[in-house]
């Protein structure tokens, strides 16, 4: 009898990547999660597979079960059921560290760009091999020949440590999950326990000081724009067409690379890529070929023109994330306004950063800040709004409602940013449809 793969939790975007990889390798795959649309959910209705709503039915001892890390037997009937009648179910992180024991496994770690990374090195070995992968935006492929597995590991309740890959890249520490961490030091203490793991070669980005004190096993390869690093990036050249640059391996020059991407932070997520590639044997030449048709991943600088006007989809929701997005959009459009709709994500993490959250803003010409998008795991909300973030911000500033988002039409060749990790997208869909209804009038 066939094994069927049940996932509590199937729209999330680590589960409905792992749930399409097992989908395409010639696993049987269902899964269930709540009504509302989540954008992951498109790849799995083409491929075919089952959502049930969440039900106790779903549940039968002989499925391998596996539970999306939100859910917990007091808001979840299905994890309550299964505990109830003793079916064992693994979590996303358990079952991945069990599974990739079977592959030559790619790591990409770090508190940003861990997903546009992951990304990067999928689309470039996946065109050079035969590789499965994961990556943190709901895309996944799978196939029962790969050698090579790529994926997205990811530090939140330090749900890496089950992972023991050959090779990771880690792009960032940065203190964030403050509902989880209590510190920059005990977020730097997972990465370190999280490094220890690593057996063939960790590619850490040389210039953040935090990651220079990590220690492991495996040999160490720092890489950034320094000269100090092993591989270094230079020669850069930033256009509207995305950007070109050097890459040197302790003094030895490995060639010019494109990468049709914006901002810097791109071009150091992809030069841990070429190093990666370059230290695991890879032909440079052929990922260089393949760096050049890299088209992005979902919800990182995605972009559409609604009636002539530019809109970019992010999920930043940290500091860092605003200004290496903000710095993207004026890479690709150094002629327009700039104009940024934040939500900021988690009141934790809003009360911890404002300060942060108010600089980073401060890099658009105008802000829209949508109200705060609490989490399920807050109890308590604390005591800050989103117009305490309206209050620190020195640039042009009004907080809006997804009812109305007309004040957005108050500029001229703009270009509009929306970012979070909530429901920032239903305020995008709100203006998108301003837009259009304002063509129909005009018609």
């Amino acid at each position: 009898m066939t094994k069927i793969y049940h996932f509590i939790g199937i729209k999330g975007s680590g589960m409905s990547a792992l749930a399409l990889m097992l989908h395409q390798m010639g696993h049987k795959v269902q899964g269930s999660d709540v009504d509302k649309y989540y954008f992951t959910q498109r790849g799995l209705e083409q491929a075919g597979i089952k959502i049930l709503p969440f039900d106790a039915k779903n549940i039968q001892a002989d499925y391998e079960i596996i539970a999306g890390n939100a859910f917990r037997p007091d808001n979840n009937v299905e994890i309550a059921y299964a505990n109830e009648h003793g079916i064992s179910y693994k979590r996303y992180h358990e079952f991945l560290g069990s599974f990739m024991r079977d592959f030559v496994s790619f790591g990409v770690a770090g508190a940003h760009g861990k997903t546009s990374t992951t990304g990067i090195l999928s689309h470039v070995l996946s065109n050079i091999t035969d590789t499965s992968y994961l990556i943190g935006d709901g895309t996944g492929r799978g196939s029962a020949g790969a050698k090579y597995f790529v994926f997205e590991s990811d530090e939140y309740e330090r749900h890496f440590m089950p992972y023991h890959p050959e090779y990771s890249i880690i792009t960032n520490i940065d203190f964030d999950h403050p509902d989880y961490f209590t510190s920059l030091e005990d977020v730097f203490n997972a990465f370190n326990d999280y490094a220890k793991q690593i057996t063939k070669g960790l590619f850490i980005y040389g210039e953040d000081e935090q990651l220079r004190r990590i220690t492991s096993e495996a040999p160490i390869y720092y890489y950034g724009f320094e000269k100090e690093n092993d591989f270094v990036a230079h020669d850069l050249l930033r256009s509207t067409t995305g950007s070109t640059f050097k890459v040197s391996y302790r003094g030895q020059e490995l060639g010019e690379f494109h990468i049709p991407t914006f901002g810097r932070h791109n071009i150091m997520n992809a030069t841990a890529v070429i190093g990666l590639l370059y230290v695991s044997g890879f032909d440079l030449n052929l990922v260089r070929e393949h760096l050049k048709t890299f088209a992005g991943v979902k919800r990182r600088f995605t972009e559409k023109v609604v009636n002539g006007t530019i809109i970019i989809d992010d999920f930043a929701h940290h500091p860092t994330e605003i200004i290496a997005t903000l710095d993207a959009a004026r890479q690709k459009y150094p002629s327009k306004e700039i104009v940024a709709i934040f939500q900021p994500h988690t009141f934790t993490r809003t009360i911890a950063l404002l300060d942060e959250f108010a600089d980073a803003l401060n890099q658009a010409d105008a802000v829209y800040l949508a109200q705060i998008y609490g989490s399920a795991r807050e109890v308590d909300h604390g005591d800050v709004k989103v117009e305490d973030l309206a209050e620190k911000i020195v640039k042009r500033v009004q907080v809006v409602s997804v009812d109305n988002v007309s004040p957005l039409l108050d500029h001229d060749n703009a270009v509009y940013v929306f970012m979070g990790a909530g429901d920032i997208q239903t305020y995008e869909y709100s203006f998108e449809r301003l837009l259009s209804n304002l063509t129909s009038n005009v018609q």
